[in-house]
């Protein structure tokens, strides 16, 4: 089946390209009976993928059931995926049947799998790679045939890492991994969804669709909708019925969406320590960028002002005895390659003698200044020169032993 096919069988709206390539992945691992492993933020549609895995394999006339992983106890999830005997545990008044018995032959689907319990993912990998199964209570052992689709919306290999979830389960389930692209990453797929969810709102209510005009499409594109498609189809029905127009421009939709203002920027969750040290490198490369900005713009002005004959005014001092400033001696002409010449303040420098200095444009240079000077100025102190540069200690680490900075 094409991908297309499968967009209007199962209701799927878009045409990213990674949307495609998720679709076409589910649509070639249906036939078979591998395990497979949906990833993708909360409200993605995870669980739509999971339906389309099923029902295009050979299973799709037997049983299907989502199970939410998150949603059961700790204390009674054996129970109900694997089953238990009478008087097994408190409360246990008759034998009960789990899923993986009443599903067999069918596909189970267990969504957010990284809050399953640690002795429930041993039961779970057994299933996986023997189909063998013990209730609760019981000595007996039984089997069973069924298909595992999981999902989730954590970073596994950090739950691995912090010893909440099993490496070789990971590595089982994972056997065809599936990654659900976020809303914010699909383009005009957004105002494609808005319009489906507000055309069958009004079909059901019997009322006319509303209408975005360009500058309200802009609004929801530049969204980054951390709640994804279940909080576009939220908003969208929130709009057709609390609208009073029929057509709405920038600021009236912008009064349905919380925090309108957000962009799509790179984002950090405090959980993903990882994620936060790759977010500091670049939060340190743009602070890099910002700060030679004003270096140029700086350059620029004393240039200018020497050029009409104008004063100029004396360095700043960020420490003492150590000139965050220069003096440019003369300007360099229209189109001119020479380097700039500047002299500065300190006492070796009292005879006269400009030194030149060539522009640096390097990043690494330019970073690792910064570096040594943050250690510098907080005597070796790397917490706080850490702080100062907004990277983690380990991020700081690494670029120290990366650049061999002598602290």
């Amino acid at each position: 089946m094409d991908i297309q096919s499968i967009k209007q069988r199962f209701g799927i709206i878009g045409n990213s390209p990674s949307l495609n390539h998720a679709l076409e992945i589910s649509a070639r691992v249906a036939p078979t009976d591998l395990t497979v492993l949906i990833t993708g933020e909360s409200g993605v549609g995870k669980e739509a993928f999971s339906q389309i895995i099923h029902q295009l394999s050979p299973r799709k006339h037997n049983p299907f059931i989502a199970v939410n992983c998150g949603a059961i106890p700790e204390g009674t999830i054996d129970s109900e995926l694997f089953g238990h005997e009478k008087g097994s545990f408190t409360g246990a008044h008759d034998k009960r049947k789990g899923y993986f018995e009443t599903v067999n032959g069918g596909t189970i689907f267990l969504d957010e799998i990284g809050e399953m319990p640690l002795g429930t993912q041993a039961r779970l990998l057994r299933v996986l790679e023997s189909g063998e199964f013990i209730k609760v209570g019981s000595s007996n052992v039984q089997k069973t045939d069924v298909r595992v689709v999981a999902a989730t919306n954590v970073d596994l290999p950090d739950l691995i890492a912090k010893g909440k979830f099993r490496e070789d389960l990971y590595y089982r389930l994972s056997t065809v991994p599936i990654v659900v692209p976020p809303l914010r990453e699909r383009g005009d797929d957004i105002l494609l969804l808005f319009r489906k969810f507000t055309l069958d709102f009004a079909d059901r209510n019997r009322t006319k669709p509303v209408r975005l005009d360009p500058g309200a499409q802009q609004v929801l594109l530049n969204y980054d909708w951390p709640g994804n498609v279940r909080q576009l189809k939220n908003i969208a029905e929130q709009v057709s019925v609390l609208s009073s127009e029929q057509e709405l421009g920038a600021e009236e939709i912008s009064a349905f969406i919380p925090d309108a203002h957000r962009r799509r920027l790179p984002m950090i969750r405090e959980d993903e320590p990882q994620a936060r040290d790759n977010y500091s490198e670049r939060e340190l490369l743009y602070k890099l960028l910002f700060e030679m900005k004003k270096d140029i713009n700086d350059l620029k002005q004393y240039m200018l002002h020497m050029g009409q004959g104008q004063p100029v005014a004396p360095p700043i001092y960020d420490e003492p005895g150590h000139p965050a400033a220069v003096e440019v001696e003369h300007p360099i002409s229209d189109g001119a390659s020479a380097p700039i010449v500047i002299s500065r303040p300190d006492s070796q420098f009292q005879d006269g003698h400009a030194e030149t200095v060539e522009e640096n444009l390097s990043l690494a240079d330019s970073e690792k200044e910064l570096i040594t000077r943050a250690l510098k100025k907080h005597r070796g102190k790397r917490k706080d020169a850490a702080a100062e540069l907004g990277i983690s200690e380990r991020t700081l680490y690494r670029k120290i032993k990366e650049y061999q900075i002598k602290e």
